[in-house]
């Protein structure tokens, strides 16, 4: 699908650039209801130096504290770097507190009426709709650790080099903390960096990986990698490799595939399970809304999960038979892990990569997030998604004067992209413009040194949000220019 073919790039200038149009499609999308879900900033709130909402007071004549649109909402297209805080936050958390406060040790087993549940089961009720976001059976989910400390456990797992296949190949932009983790992971098995193996672009003018590239690469290495280690949105340009596909192609040259889907899980739709995926982690607190840092989740593919009775010599101690794993108590089975018996029990499934046990108030703040979730699916976010980066896209192309100052690095092709749309301007703007549209209550981010990446989070932003960022963007634009001139 090439942009031309994107449903608002045939509308005539007046009316794809109306407030009016904007509002019209925010007023006929059933999804917008989702909004009032989230807490967001005012433009005063990003400006002021105080934590917490500022004082919601009109602003004087003599009031030079208090700009005249200081209550308006800002503009958040930052979902992709940190999502914005559930309503209902606060009140899961103060529960985990109050618990906390009324029963000390007792949280962990009591259930109580109109609470959570008790701490020692909390990671089972999360981990029930988590297994939704992504695909899979809830025994191959488990919210535990963070993204990195989860890749690590992982790999320590699946990554089993041997003379003939020792290599990690990964996409050779990937986020800098996986490029470490898989330089440290071949270093602890005595391994030099060059077998570290990198996917990049065959052109240095353009970010995108394509199917037939990125499958060229793995076959050549074939006979002598143990591991592919891919994210299932690219951070930097946004794209959103086949999964599938890749997943497939692996599998039928030998390899264990892994994926990082820090920037795919509460964005695109996941078959984990179906797809047939060895092993996955990512974080909570992008498109999840759990908090910046909070604890983090992974996926082991059900047929890596199995705990079995292994063969031994009659009148020996029963032996189990399981995948190699780093091992924590809370991965042991619930009915003896308090027994300090000293003997592992491995839980069947993802669970049973657990370490220590979670915080409970991370899966407070998770559990918010992964209600709001439930109030839709993850299709019908997807359609909304579309229809948001769509009309981002074709407001982006029309600009008034000739070719804009900026090119979208993103692909055209909607299956390849999540909601994220990657901007990389003229060399020089970056700095003018950020500075413009922050002093204007616009949140996006940015990757030096010419890169905004612009994310309408299908949960909570609007198509109105996308036409003031236009506005303000452009404008910005036009004044780095001059600037520049």
């Amino acid at each position: 699908m090439s942009r031309s073919q994107n449903p608002y790039v045939g509308l005539d200038d007046a009316e794809l650039g109306s407030e009016e149009f904007a509002k019209s499609l925010d007023a006929t999308d059933v999804l917008s209801r989702l909004r009032q879900e989230f807490i967001i900033p005012s433009k005063g709130d990003l400006k002021s130096k105080r934590y917490g909402p500022i004082p919601r007071r009109a602003a004087q004549p003599s009031d030079e504290s208090v700009a005249a649109d200081d209550h308006e909402e800002s503009v958040y297209l930052c979902g992709n770097s940190l999502g914005l805080q559930p309503r209902r936050t606060k009140e899961y958390v103060n529960r985990y507190l109050d618990t906390w406060a009324s029963k000390g040790v007792f949280g962990h087993f009591k259930d109580l009426e109109g609470g959570h549940p008790p701490w020692l089961h909390i990671d089972d009720a999360i981990k029930e709709q988590s297994s939704k976001l992504v695909g899979a059976l809830p025994s191959e989910v488990v919210v535990m650790e963070t993204l990195t400390a989860n890749l690590h456990l992982l790999m320590a797992s699946f990554y089993r080099p041997t003379k003939e296949r020792y290599k990690i190949i990964i996409e050779g932009k990937a986020f800098p903390s996986d490029h470490y983790a898989a330089l440290s992971q071949l270093a602890h098995h005595n391994l030099p960096p060059s077998a570290l193996i990198m996917i990049t672009p065959p052109s240095p003018e353009s970010p995108y990986l394509s199917n037939e590239h990125i499958l060229s690469i793995i076959s050549r290495h074939s006979s002598t990698t143990a591991l592919v280690l891919l994210p299932g949105i690219q951070f930097y340009s946004g794209q959103f490799f086949d999964i599938n596909l890749i997943t497939r192609h692996c599998h039928s040259l030998g390899i264990t595939v892994g994926w990082d889907l820090a920037h795919a899980v509460g964005n695109v739709p996941l078959e984990l399970h179906k797809w047939d995926v060895d092993f996955a982690a990512w974080c909570n607190y992008k498109y999840m809304n759990g908090g910046p840092g909070v604890i983090g989740g992974l996926f082991v593919h059900d047929r890596h999960g199995t705990v079995q009775e292994a063969a031994t010599v009659e009148g020996s101690e029963k032996q189990l038979a399981y995948r190699p794993r780093l091992s924590g108590w809370w991965g042991s089975d619930k009915s003896s892990r308090f027994r300090m018996e000293n003997v592992f029990m491995p839980i069947s499934g993802a669970s049973g990569f657990q370490l220590s046990n979670p915080s409970a108030l991370d899966m407070s703040a998770v559990s918010a997030s992964l209600d709001v979730f439930s109030l839709t699916s993850m299709d019908a976010l997807r359609e909304r998604s579309l229809r948001l980066t769509a009309y981002l896209e074709a407001r982006l192309l029309r600009w008034d004067g000739g070719k804009p100052p900026y090119t979208i690095i993103t692909p055209a092709n909607p299956a390849e992209r999540g909601a994220q749309l990657s901007v990389l301007l003229v060399t020089g703007l970056l700095d003018h413009v950020l500075e413009y549209i922050e002093e204007r209550g616009v949140v996006v981010d940015e990757r030096k040194p010419d890169v905004l990446r612009i994310a309408p989070a299908p949960l909570y932003n609007s198509f109105w949000d996308v036409h003031r960022f236009v506005v303000v963007f452009q404008e910005a634009c036009k004044g780095a220019l001059a600037a520049k001139k």
